[in-house]
């Protein structure tokens, strides 16, 4: 079975198995590390994800995926949070984390309010609205930016 296919089968199956744990997939990733293939799935739930969460899905994960035998070949399965840092995937995240610092770093370059042109964002997330996401810059304009644009987005940490 192809990459693409392994990630939108195991997708499914999780996002059907986690949210009556109260969780929800953040992202999947299924590539090769060293001679194995690595199933790695991040997941998140409000007030944080636990080592004891993370267990749970991988033994229910595990079970599933043997019993409908997504992947032939050898693998590592891992479930983990998404760290401090959660990219920003789904739409809904972008009003889930308003008010939060994000990173944002597009296809592109994208101009803000007063002209400058750049690929990277760093600001207070204001939302999401008709396929554009809203940033108040760190120096103090705003920026919209098309969410097709958007090549990467994550949660930043503030100390």
């Amino acid at each position: 079975m192809a990459k693409d296919e392994v990630i939108d089968r195991v997708t499914a199956l999780a996002e059907s198995l986690l949210p009556p744990q109260g969780m929800e997939l953040v992202d999947i990733e299924y590539k090769r590390e060293g001679r194995h293939m690595v199933l790695r799935l991040f997941v998140d739930k409000v007030g944080g994800i636990t080592l004891d969460d993370c267990a749970l899905v991988s033994r229910e994960l595990s079970e599933i995926l043997d019993v409908e035998d997504v992947i032939s070949d050898y693998y590592t399965l891992e479930v983990s949070s998404p760290g401090l840092n959660r990219p920003l995937k789904k739409e809904t995240d972008y009003e889930r984390y308003r008010g939060r610092l994000v990173k944002i770093r597009t296809y592109e370059l994208v101009e803000d309010e007063v002209g400058n042109r750049r690929k990277t964002f760093l600001g207070d997330l204001e939302g999401l609205a008709d396929g554009v996401v809203t940033l108040k810059l760190r120096e103090g304009q705003m920026a919209r930016i098309p969410l097709a644009s958007i090549a990467k987005a994550s949660l930043e940490f503030e100390f």
